[in-house]
């Protein structure tokens, strides 16, 4: 569930070799590049604790395997299909969940109030051209280039547009246009993915993606008008403020020192949505799964921004203590709220 189309590159002995084919109809290597497997292993793990200790607590305990977490659209289609209306489920009081990342060492549990995770836009661009030889530009409109103007033009939004000490990015992952080197093609195709923690500055980027597409196409002299559609969507991860310090004291007090705090990540996580749509508080926070001696070795050496992150081809977050630490992790956060 929830693989990432990269091949691995972790050497490992379970290593995935495995091929899929995308939406696209091309066959492409998959790999657990994010730790989806841990986060179910953690949670069957969990229920299973949980289940044989249900004598001793009072409640109802949900366990939710959410699907295309890496599209950002599972929350909100598992939502749209009717979890808390139709299915029948259950409306809890407090929505939890965790995440594995290797920039944390395995063995640590990292937790915050307030702003989590960024929310998440996926504009996608076509900008029109006027194909032809490529040997005869001037019969032609060249889409690339106005797309690679594009492309340069955005990288003053947040370096020229936003206000110091407000966090945005807008990063453009996708370029793709033609077929061969010497036909000029009728159109080109970006893909950007925009992050930013409030909804004002979330507004100020995508006004500025719109307003420089535009204009470069009208400067390239475009024939047709860009098509620009945010395909994906999620809101910042921001955890319940009261909520966080309750299970924080649990971790501390269950943890020690390897219950630790985290800064505010530019990723994005659709989680929030379970919880914003029947407006509920919801705590998120982070599961180490960096090898200790190679994080130590890191933080001496001031490297730790080396480390294999999650969607690299070589993250390869080590089974123990990540798992037990995970499973005990979800028990004891279940624990802190139930009777």
């Amino acid at each position: 569930m929830d693989a990432l189309p990269v091949l691995e590159k972790t050497a490992l002995d379970y290593a995935s070799k495995k091929t899929m084919t995308d939406a696209n109809g091309t066959e492409v290597p998959v790999m657990h590049a994010c730790g989806h497997d841990v986060h179910v292993s953690c949670l069957m793990a969990a229920a299973e604790l949980l289940y044989a200790a249900r004598s001793e607590w009072e409640g109802t305990l949900i366990c939710l395997f959410q699907p295309a977490e890496e599209l950002v659209a599972g929350a909100q289609a598992m939502v749209d299909d009717g979890l808390y209306t139709k299915h029948g489920l259950p409306k809890p009081d407090i929505i939890l969940g965790q995440h594995v990342f290797c920039l944390h060492k395995a063995g640590t549990i990292a937790l915050r109030p307030g702003p989590v995770l960024a929310a998440v836009d996926s504009p996608k661009i076509r900008v029109f051209g006027k194909g032809g030889h490529g040997s005869m530009p001037s019969h032609c409109i060249d889409p690339i280039v106005i797309a690679s103007h594009i492309v340069v033009r955005l990288q003053t939004i947040v370096s020229r547009e936003l206000e110091p000490g407000k966090v945005g990015v807008v990063t453009c992952g996708k370029f793709q246009a033609g077929t061969a080197s010497n036909i000029i093609p009728d159109y080109a195709d970006l893909e950007l993915t925009v992050r930013s923690f409030d909804t004002k500055v979330q507004r100020q980027l995508l006004d500025a993606i719109e307003r420089i597409v535009r204009a470069e196409c009208e400067a390239g002299r475009s024939p047709k008008a860009p098509e620009i559609t945010n395909v994906a969507h999620a809101p910042a991860t921001v955890n319940s403020d009261g909520e966080s310090k309750i299970l924080k004291a649990s971790f501390s007090k269950y943890f020690q020192d390897n219950a630790t705090s985290m800064e505010p990540l530019s990723g994005s996580e659709d989680f929030s949505i379970l919880a914003r749509a029947i407006e509920r508080p919801y705590v998120f926070w982070g599961l180490g799964g960096c090898d200790q001696v190679k994080w130590d070795e890191a933080k001496k050496n001031g490297t730790i921004g080396e480390i294999p992150s999650n969607h690299s081809a070589r993250f390869a977050p080590v089974m123990e203590p990540t798992l037990q630490t995970g499973t005990d992790a979800l028990a004891l956060a279940a624990l802190t709220f139930l009777g």
